[in-house]
This record gives structure tokens, C-alpha cells and sequence, in this order.
């Protein structure tokens, strides 16, 4: 249960318009079928609506554009043969709302496990080992940000350490501090923000060579 919901708000959080949202969630395949029926029961509780009531979780897109295209991208996911299992339409007529929507049995040939979406979409993914997930991970032009859910101490080592990204957060997801330097691989931009590498993003290096010249003893 705990997973399930770091996995949700990892995604959902901000509506999905978030620069480091966990779009694609691996899931081990002794546990996926369970894990899939319950971020479906999240998702579909996830309360959509009016961002200033306080009982809403989720409000709109920033735009229509946006809309149209996270829409582009759910009907993509359905077209290329992922398990639709909730949500995938416009809430209402009124406003840019799209229902939280989760897919399963995504592969990673598909659009939706390629993309970002940045929107109110997970896709669930299904693993079997260690170093398949990671292989699997790495293989993207994105390296902003991950996470791994685990007890084991060595799973958690080895991923971090492996996986090509800016953040890997452990047993917890877009934990952000000010001491801690925040940027991406690959391209998931340059430089650093935050921490003492933040700093030098402010800073203008200069270099003073001097030819010292030679003593005549």
C-alpha cells in the first residue's frame, strides 16, 4: 500500500505537470497484478475539481493545448495496445480537466513509456530482475529523475548507483532540499540548481596565467 501511493503522488502530484513526475512505474511481476488494482482504486478516488476547495486533489491542465495533447498521448497508449484501466477522457465539458487515468501491460516501445506526458497519466510497467529494470530505466533520452520502493538495502545501492539520472530518491519520491544539488543527465538539462554546484551557475570563473621569468642564476 505504501508503494502504491508514493507511486501515485509521484505521478499525479501538480496534475502530472511536474518536471520530474514518475511517469513510468516498474513493478515486479510477483506482485504487479495486485499493485495495478490498487493504483486504479487511488486514481479513481483522486478527486477532481475546483483547485481552491480544499477537498480537491487534482484541478486543470494549464491550458487546452496541454489537454489536447496529454488526450493525444492517452489515445496514443490505447492505440499501441497498453490496458487502459482508468480514466483516458475529458472531465466535463467546462475547463481543462482530464480524468486520472492509469494504463498497465505498457511496454517500452510504446509512445507513452517513451514521452513525457505531463499530465495525469501512469503507466504501469512490469519487471523480473534487478539489472533487467535498470537496463530498462536507463534506456531513455531522459535522466531527471527516480526512485526506487525496496527493503533491501543492496537493491536500493546498486539501482542508485546505476541508473542514469540527476535524483534517485530511496523509499520516497521529489524530495527536494536546498543543500542538495537538483538537475538531470542526458537531456534533462545542464548544470545544477541548489547545493554548493548551484552556486557556481552564478559565478563567472576567471583564469590569470603569468609567465614568471627565469632567474639568470
Amino acid at each position: 500500500d505504501e508503494a502504491v501511493e508514493l507511486c501515485h503522488s509521484a505521478v499525479f502530484s501538480n496534475h502530472g505537470q511536474n518536471c520530474c513526475a514518475g511517469s513510468r512505474t516498474f513493478v515486479h511481476e510477483s506482485i504487479y497484478e495486485d499493485f495495478v488494482k490498487r493504483s486504479v482504486r487511488l486514481a479513481q478516488e483522486r478527486v477532481v475539481g475546483d483547485p481552491f476547495d480544499e477537498k480537491t486533489l487534482q484541478g486543470p491542465q494549464v491550458s487546452q493545448t496541454q489537454m489536447e495533447r496529454i488526450l493525444g498521448y492517452i489515445e496514443k497508449g490505447k492505440s499501441e495496445g497498453a490496458t487502459l484501466e482508468c480514466g483516458g477522457s475529458r472531465l466535463g465539458n467546462k475547463g481543462y480537466f482530464i480524468q486520472p487515468t492509469v494504463f498497465s501491460n505498457v511496454t517500452d516501445d510504446m509512445t507513452i513509456a517513451k514521452e513525457e506526458i505531463f499530465g495525469p497519466v501512469q503507466a504501469i510497467l512490469k519487471y523480473s530482475t534487478m539489472d533487467e529494470v535498470i537496463d530498462r530505466s536507463n534506456k531513455t533520452e531522459y535522466g531527471l529523475a527516480s526512485g526506487i520502493l525496496t527493503t533491501d538495502i543492496n537493491k536500493a545501492l546498486t539501482f542508485a548507483q546505476a541508473v542514469r539520472a540527476g535524483s534517485v530518491w530511496v523509499n520516497c519520491y521529489d524530495m527536494c532540499l536546498p543543500q542538495t544539488p537538483f538537475g538531470g543527465y542526458k537531456q534533462s538539462g545542464h548544470g545544477r540548481e541548489l547545493g554548493e554546484e548551484g552556486l557556481a551557475e552564478y559565478l563567472e570563473t576567471k583564469t590569470i596565467t603569468i609567465k614568471v621569468p627565469h632567474s639568470s642564476l
